[in-house]
């Protein structure tokens, strides 16, 4: 197994008029994570350096606009903005110079990473995504409105601005408008695959009904895995998840993606 534990580089992209807080663990990054709504490159936490260490792959993230690091972002967010950012994903990976990879998105990431188009993307990792609006996540995103004085101080230690941060996660998911952007139906049929679906079975942000959507209409195959864990399997459920995308990994359909040199 190569040794890469929490070692990893910190640069920053140039996109357009953005500056994006980026880094990498290990080389020749190959797995290309994409953060949750309220999500950063530091709020993958070690996740990343497990990722790089159990595959043996190079792992790249980076903080959308108005996230970690990053510019900062206008407010409000567009409703499509997860669609906005699966177009902006092929010029990204150029802005990185990363080639053939697998996407591996968590949540709203999981979502972007669904979406994006790019002949490099050999498969997708898709971490507790959305494909529609249930009740239970207006619930859970309404609830977590109602105590963001609590939740801002640990936001402000991983966003420059964190109140942008949050609304613009907060305000789009519970825009009346925001059910009809958010039905992908055909944007999920012409997914091409493999893809590995990691469901938690006690998410508070969405049920296992996102994967069966997902599966029911995606072009490739489509692997499931339900862990034990809340709407972070990757981190409450770390050796399940884990395991699972090493099998997924480990299919010979994705083999020939080049492995990590050693730190």
């Amino acid at each position: 197994m190569t040794q890469v534990s929490s070692m990893h580089a910190r640069h920053v992209l140039t996109l357009d008029d953005a500056a994006l807080e980026a880094a990498t663990w290990g080389e020749n990054p190959t797995l290309v994570l994409l953060h949750e709504g309220l999500g950063s490159v530091s709020l993958w936490r070690d996740f990343p350096g497990r990722l790089a260490e159990r595959t043996g792959l190079g792992v790249f993230a980076y903080s959308r606009r108005g996230y970690g690091q990053s510019s900062p972002a206008s407010l409000p967010a567009p409703l499509d903005y997860m669609q906005r950012e699966a177009a902006l994903l092929p010029r990204l990976l150029d802005a990185a110079r990363i080639g053939r990879c697998v996407l591996v998105g968590h949540s709203d990431g999981g979502t972007i990473a669904a979406l994006a188009r790019d002949e490099r993307i050999a498969a997708r990792i898709l971490i507790a995504p959305h494909f529609l609006v249930e009740h239970v996540s207006v619930a859970s995103i309404r609830a977590i409105g109602e105590r963001y004085a609590e939740l801002r101080p640990r936001l402000a230690r991983h966003h420059r601005d964190p109140d942008t941060a949050f609304h613009f996660w907060h305000d789009a998911w519970l825009d009346p408008g925001f059910p009809k952007v958010l039905y992908l139906d055909a944007e999920c049929r012409s997914m091409p695959g493999p893809a590995l679906v990691v469901q938690g079975t006690r998410d508070q942000y969405g049920t296992i009904a996102h994967a069966r959507f997902l599966a029911d209409r995606a072009q490739g195959p489509i692997e499931v895995a339900e862990v034990d864990g809340a709407h972070a399997p990757h981190l409450e459920a770390r050796e399940a998840t884990m395991d699972a995308i090493q099998r997924f990994l480990d299919m010979q359909y994705i083999a020939c993606i080049p492995k990590i040199s050693a730190l």
